[in-house]
């Protein structure tokens, strides 16, 4: 739900038109308050995911492979805010705008339930270039 929490500001324009869409924000809601709640909540999240679990060789590998690949797919949304900032926003709110937003959303969504699914399953989900990386790092 890491990315999923960092996603959500991408689908403002989505949740206006659908407000029944709001409803995919939920699951994501205790870590938005984590974040929000402590001082610097989104990097001390981020550092603990990383040492304590993703580094503890005593955690299981399938929970320290999610927890990386989760993390890297976090920074990838976190390098993509930033894009939107610098690059996109200051051209206002039109129509390009509003759906390079919505596209980032989806993908982001079509990502979570891709992994999620496959964990249920007891997989690796196996997203290319992220899962390589993850496990170079493992």
């Amino acid at each position: 739900m890491l990315p999923w929490s960092d996603a959500i500001p991408f689908g403002r324009y989505l949740f206006r038109d659908f407000p029944f869409l709001q409803w995919l924000s939920l699951p994501a809601l205790p870590i938005i308050l984590i974040e929000k709640s402590i001082p610097f909540g989104s990097l001390l999240l981020f550092f603990f995911l990383f040492l304590a679990i993703a580094q503890n060789p005593k955690i299981p590998y399938f929970l320290r492979f999610n927890t990386l690949q989760a993390l890297l797919i976090d920074i990838a949304v976190i390098l993509i805010s930033y894009g939107f900032q610098i690059i996109i926003q200051p051209f206002g709110t039109g129509l390009i705008v509003s759906t390079l937003s919505s596209t980032v959303l989806i993908g982001i969504l079509a990502i979570v339930v891709f992994a999620s699914g496959e964990c249920l399953q007891g997989k690796e989900p196996d997203l290319p270039a992220i899962s390589e990386a993850v496990r170079m790092q493992l």
